[in-house]
């Protein structure tokens, strides 16, 4: 395994080309798997289901293409992203588990930190109560994004990933609807309170990878 920390803040383009060649090399197994932790500048990407009137400030920050799944999404300092190329040719041909289990993944890495991610049907990414903000106007509790996951497999090698609000400009998150999603907020670590590094987070994103893509525990768990 591949497990790369890029540093500064890389440009979308060249990376998700960087990203596509890596894939096409694992796929004919000439490279190995790989995992690239990284910062982006503030811009915005469009899935494959983004629609046009979820763009609702088009002009603030470039708009990409991204080619994964899902809707529109933010990225930019303070957010920490983790472009994720695994065989899925060898980790077994399941798409519904190779999602969720990114999501465990993240889920046991907030938990390090005792944050409760929890997963939602029906809406993409990972979640957190706030029972110390006022309740929906259906009654139920507000709920806000912490992470984004957005893949695509080309040859069962997957790319794209994750990203984590460690301590984004939470602003930036308002020229787009969030994955579609109008409802709901969007948080960070320090948004909850928490003082967490993005340093802090590698050394948990890399601990709680094996315990889950490792180990064994990639589907069901």
């Amino acid at each position: 395994m591949d497990w790369s920390i890029l540093p500064g803040l890389q440009p979308y383009p060249e990376t998700l080309a960087a990203m596509e060649a890596r894939v096409a090399a694992i796929a004919a197994g000439e490279a190995p798997e790989a995992v690239w932790l990284l910062e982006h500048p503030p811009l915005y990407t469009a899935g494959t289901s983004a629609r046009a009137q979820d763009l609702t400030d088009p002009g603030r920050f470039p708009v990409h293409v991204a080619g994964r799944g899902g809707q529109y999404t933010y990225h930019g300092p303070g957010q920490r992203v983790a472009y994720v190329m695994l065989d899925l040719n060898r980790r077994g041909r399941d798409v519904r588990c190779f999602v969720h289990a990114l999501e465990e993944w993240v889920i046991r890495t907030l938990a390090e930190f005792n944050v409760t991610g929890e997963r939602r049907a029906g809406r993409v990414g990972v979640w957190v109560v706030r029972p110390e903000k006022p309740a929906n106007a259906d009654g139920t509790p507000r709920e806000d994004k912490i992470a984004a996951i957005g893949v695509k497999l080309r040859r069962w090698v997957s790319f794209h990933g994750i990203a984590i609000n460690v301590e984004p400009d939470l602003s930036h998150f308002t020229g787009i609807v969030p994955c579609g999603i109008r409802d709901h907020g969007v948080t960070s670590l320090v948004d909850l309170g928490l003082p967490v590094t993005m340093a802090d987070l590698d050394v948990a994103l890399r601990r709680q990878f094996d315990a889950v893509f490792e180990a064994g525990a990639s589907c069901g768990s």
